[in-house]
C-alpha cells in the first residue's frame, strides 16, 4: 500500500528549515517580531500595554490575530478538501504559505507591520498542516513542544530502556537541532540580504511542496 508522504521526516526537515528561519527573518528584519513563537508576541504585547505604549502593542496582537485566522483556515481547508484526490490538502495550504512569503519580501521596512501579520497566518498553516510525522507528533515552527518530548522520552528510555524510545526523542532532538540550523541561517542572510532573504524559506517550502507528489510504502504495510 502507498501512503502519501506529507508525514515523511525529509519533508519535516524541509519544513523545519523553513520554520527556523521564518522566525529568526521576522525579529532580525522585521520589528522583533516572532513570526512563529507567538508566546513571546504576548509577553510583549503585555509588557507595552502595562508600560503605556499601546501603539507598540498592536505590532504584537496583529500578528496574534493573523495566527489565529491563519490556523481557523488551514482547518476550513482540512475540513473541506481532505478527500480530495487529485492534490492532497496539505499541499494546497503550503501553496498559500509559499504565496504568502513570496509577497512577503516584496515589503520594505515601512510595510514590517503588514509583513508580520502575513508571517503569522502562513506559520500558523503550517502549525495546524503539518503535526505529525511518521507517527511521531511533531511541530515544525516552534521547539517547546518537542522539547517537552524529547525529554520525556529519553527519561522513559533511561527508566525501561527500550529502544523505540531512545530513538523516538532522537528524532525530536534531531528536529530541534535542524530548527536551529534554520534559524541561524534566517538570522545571518536577513542581515545580508534584508526584506528579500523570507523567498529563501518558501524556496525551503516549494521544494517540501513537491516532496509531497513522492509516495512511500506504508508503514503499518509489509515491505
Amino acid at each position: 500500500m502507498k501512503k502519501q508522504m506529507s508525514d515523511s521526516w525529509l519533508l519535516a526537515v524541509f519544513l523545519t528549515l523553513a520554520g527556523g528561519f521564518q522566525d529568526a527573518y521576522s525579529y532580525n528584519c522585521r520589528g522583533q517580531v516572532f513570526a512563529n513563537a507567538q508566546t513571546g508576541n504576548i509577553v510583549l504585547l503585555g509588557q507595552n500595554l502595562a508600560t503605556g505604549h499601546p501603539g507598540r502593542a498592536l505590532h504584537y496582537l496583529l500578528p496574534l490575530l493573523a495566527f489565529v485566522l491563519g490556523v481557523y483556515l488551514a482547518e476550513l481547508v482540512r475540513r473541506r478538501f481532505q478527500h480530495v484526490t487529485r492534490i492532497h490538502w496539505r499541499q494546497t495550504v503550503l501553496l498559500g504559505e509559499i504565496a504568502l512569503l513570496a509577497v512577503t519580501g516584496f515589503f520594505p521596512q515601512t510595510m514590517n507591520v503588514p509583513a508580520n501579520i502575513l508571517l503569522s497566518f502562513a506559520c500558523a498553516m503550517q502549525v495546524n498542516t503539518f503535526r505529525k510525522f511518521r507517527g511521531l507528533s511533531c511541530a515544525t515552527t516552534m521547539c517547546i513542544g518537542n522539547m517537552r518530548a524529547a525529554a520525556s522520552l529519553l527519561c522513559g528510555y533511561h527508566q525501561t530502556r527500550d529502544p523505540e524510545l531512545r530513538r523516538q526523542s532522537l528524532h525530536y532532538y534531531f528536529v530541534i537541532a535542524v530548527f536551529a540550523v534554520g534559524a541561524a541561517v534566517g538570522a545571518v542572510l536577513s542581515q545580508r540580504i534584508g526584506e528579500p532573504a523570507i523567498w529563501i524559506a518558501a524556496l525551503l517550502q516549494l521544494i517540501g511542496f513537491f516532496l509531497m507528489f513522492a509516495h512511500t510504502p506504508d508503514p503499518d504495510e509489509p515491505a
